[in-house]
């Protein structure tokens, strides 16, 4: 059966120090008392491996000390003083290990939540890249902390400027400078002014966007408890398109003759 080696560090070690002490208090020079060492081999060995081991190692530490107060001593037998000390050595070593070890048990009861949390985060994020609806997560300071695979292929961004978390005003910016926008210039920046105080104030009032390609996007902002936006681009093309002009339906569909693959067929039960 293999033993965990952080599982006899603790008892291990209050061992190897208390002989220590004897073989020099016996042979070389005098000792002082070592219980604030043990104090700290029973803190170490509750961080590492537990309370358990912190316990043992506490156990250990008291009985060595009360074999050291007695060799120290010309008459046999323990005064109050000694008791005294032992009890405290007690109180303070088994308190020690027992404040430590749970301690260490919030602390990984709070990394096991983290991982999980990470873990959830990352299937969630995994899900909206498989989504055609463009997604971006926007913190409390419109820096967009999220950007699904749909957005990017829609304004053409980058995985480089999408994972360096830009501003909102950087991705309309771009989408002007990428001519992704179905606008004509002139109107590009009261477009962007617009789009920027709707997201600023909440507006969840949804608004179609038209695209260079051809396709349109319906734009909707739903501002999040911790003072964030959600924005939604839903393709709605086909809704829209069909009201155009029959003359202009030919040019529509050669301006999206050029754009991204469709998603691939997903069945809800993955």
């Amino acid at each position: 059966m293999q033993i965990d080696w952080r599982t006899v560090l603790g008892p291990g070690l209050t061992i190897s120090v208390a002989l220590v002490a004897f073989f020099v208090d016996r042979h070389f020079v005098t000792v002082p008392n070592p219980a604030p060492l043990f104090v700290c081999i029973v803190a170490l060995a509750s961080s590492i491996s537990g309370i358990a081991s912190g316990m043992i190692s506490a156990g250990i530490a008291v009985l060595f000390s009360a074999l050291f107060f007695l060799n120290h001593r010309v008459a046999p037998g323990y005064d109050a003083h000694d008791v005294a000390r032992m009890a405290l050595l007690a109180l303070t070593a088994g308190g020690t290990a027992l404040i430590t070890g749970m301690l260490r048990q919030k602390w990984i009861d709070a990394f096991a939540s983290e991982q999980a949390h990470h873990a959830t985060s990352a299937r969630l994020a995994a899900a909206l890249d498989q989504v055609d609806i463009g997604i971006v997560l926007l913190d409390a300071d419109t820096r967009a902390e999220f950007i699904n695979r749909a957005f990017r292929d829609y304004f053409a961004l980058s995985d480089e400027m999408a994972d360096s978390q830009p501003p909102f005003i950087a991705l309309m910016y771009h989408g002007r400078d990428t001519g992704a926008y179905e606008l004509p210039e002139d109107q590009l920046a009261h477009f962007i002014a617009a789009r920027t105080e709707m997201m600023r104030s909440g507006d969840s009032t949804p608004i179609n966007i038209n695209l260079a390609d051809g396709q349109v996007l319906r734009f909707s902002c739903t501002a999040l408890p911790d003072g964030g936006r959600m924005l939604s681009y839903t393709p709605v093309t086909d809704l829209v398109r069909h009201s155009d002009a029959p003359e202009r339906a030919e040019h529509y569909r050669a301006l999206r003759k050029g754009q991204r693959p469709p998603f691939p067929d997903r069945r809800a039960a993955e």
